[in-house]
């Protein structure tokens, strides 16, 4: 399946308005905020969080499926997405990120 038509099948993100992302030493190494260009990667990071706990290598080799024509993209052109860099390396190189929810305000 298309990025697009994975996406329809995740739980929505309205309630967010950013997912901080840290490494094992607690470090702050990313922030995905719910904007435009940035929300595909917030809802499908926020499904791996839910369904794994945190980005771990298993996580992260989920998101790559998921991404998916995105992906192929990504290995081609190294930094363009930014985001699924972060997945390509952690399925490379191992490691786990935490996921900390900063919710919405209405």
């Amino acid at each position: 399946m298309a990025f697009a038509d994975n996406l329809k099948q995740l739980p929505g993100v309205s309630h967010l308005a950013a997912l901080q992302l840290f490494d094992a030493e607690g470090t702050q190494v990313a922030c995905i905020e719910h904007k435009q260009g940035q929300i595909g990667s917030l809802t499908l990071y926020n499904h791996l969080a839910q369904f794994y706990g945190a980005i771990t290598p298993e996580a992260a080799t989920k998101g790559l499926e998921l991404y998916a024509e995105h992906t192929e993209d990504a290995r081609a052109n190294p930094g363009k997405h930014p985001n699924i860099d972060r997945l390509l390396q952690i399925n490379d190189a191992g490691g786990t990120l935490t996921i900390k929810q900063i919710f919405a305000i209405e």
